[in-house]
């Protein structure tokens, strides 16, 4: 009888839910690149150690950066039964890299023939990780437009539910398998082209100034 009692409760919420399928929608996807800046400095200490890590050959230079990732989904709420439904319109993505902050070591000088074939190599990591944006801008449309596509419609039971609920939506975006997937391709690309540009440079122009 327990058992008969629960059903019959919980089957129109359901019904509810489904209720909003209707409005179902193919999301759209605006997506752009942030304004980034460059800082370069000289560093306080010699780079031989950096951040807790040892290095066994002169580190001359480095380039960090911050990639940033603002998703701001519109949808429409409209009245249904005794609630509400939530409908994604689309999302408008800023995704890309922020800050760029080049350490170059102390022993180079300011504006110095090696301080300037130092900063030369850093800048060629920035054109390397703005590239990734460049090459792979497809991938990471397809792959924000998937995890969109795949938000139904959610049922709200009244207007205080409904932050919660895009909450909710956030959080399941940001774990989607193709966002997850995308942030593996985007580390692995940068990986391959920073090791490519040192390995193919060898301080080349950094010798020159000996």
């Amino acid at each position: 009888m327990l058992k008969k009692i629960l059903f019959f409760i919980l089957l129109p919420f359901a019904v509810l839910a489904d209720d909003c399928v209707q409005y179902k929608k193919t999301p759209f996807v605006n997506i752009k690149n942030p304004e980034w800046t460059k800082t370069v400095e000289l560093s306080d200490d010699p780079m031989d150690e950096y951040d807790g890590k040892y290095f066994s050959f002169k580190l001359h230079g480095i380039t960090e950066t911050s990639f940033m990732e603002k998703y701001n989904i519109d949808f429409n709420v409209i009245p249904e039964r005794d609630g509400y439904c939530v409908i994604v319109n689309g999302v408008d993505a800023t995704v890309g890299y922020e800050n760029f902050l080049v350490k170059i070591d102390k022993s180079h000088k300011k504006n110095s023939c090696s301080y300037n074939a130092v900063l030369k190599h850093e800048e060629k990591h920035i054109d390397a990780y703005l590239s990734i944006l460049t090459d792979m801008a497809p991938d990471i449309k397809n792959s924000i437009f998937n995890a969109m596509n795949s938000v139904m419609p959610i049922y709200a039971p009244d207007i205080e539910s409904i932050d919660s609920l895009l909450e909710d939506m956030y959080k399941k975006l940001e774990k989607h398998p193709e966002i997850v997937l995308l942030h593996q391709k985007i580390n692995a690309a940068q990986e391959i082209r920073n090791k490519r540009i040192d390995q193919d440079e060898d301080n080349h122009e950094l010798k020159m100034c000996d």
